[in-house]
């Protein structure tokens, strides 16, 4: 995860240019909330962006949550991944605020951008551990594999709707682009 922070600012910054501030809606409940604000930060550092950390537990808090990035004049905010994707997109794009995430389900389900693990490989290596582990395996004794595969997902219908030109060098550099 610590280098997947800095590179959503680093497509955020290619989509935003003027890009100076980010909110990142993080999951209070989410023991991994506060480590992912630390990574975002430090990457938001060497670009010259601005964090800003909100966090929320649900879903009822997240109309709070997208007026105070409003009021703080956030210019886009990264959605944790374990927060419920479809509400915070379809929120976002309400507030005409461009919304970027982790999870490949996000873009799909209107979020403007995500950057995330392949899960179809992540699933497929899944099932290997399982086969192991049922096959006598000690988990312990089985290697911790990273995801080596990345996507790209770029959402040009939100982009649209946001008045936001995907430039096309992101657009090229995509997995894929919704249209």
């Amino acid at each position: 995860m610590s280098l997947l922070g800095p590179k959503l600012l680093d497509f955020i910054r290619a989509m935003l240019p003027s890009t100076r501030r980010v909110a990142v809606l993080a999951n209070g409940a989410d023991p991994f909330g506060k480590i992912l604000v630390r990574e975002i930060e430090r990457g938001g550092r060497g670009l010259g962006i601005a964090i800003q950390a909100i966090e929320v537990r649900a879903v009822a808090e997240y109309d709070a949550a997208f007026a105070a990035m409003k009021k703080k004049r956030a210019d886009a905010v990264i959605v944790q991944a374990s927060l419920t994707r479809k509400a915070a997109a379809e929120l976002a794009l309400k507030q005409r605020q461009p919304a970027v995430s982790f999870t490949s389900l996000f873009a799909r389900e209107g979020g403007l951008l995500s950057y995330a693990a392949n899960q179809n490989e992540i699933y497929r290596r899944s099932a290997y551990y399982i086969d192991r582990i049922l096959r006598g395996a000690k988990p312990a004794d089985l290697p911790v594999e990273q995801p080596t595969r990345f996507e790209l997902i770029v959402n040009l219908q939100t982009a649209k709707a946001l008045g936001i030109t995907v430039p096309r060098e992101l657009r090229i550099r995509a997995d894929e682009v919704i249209e």
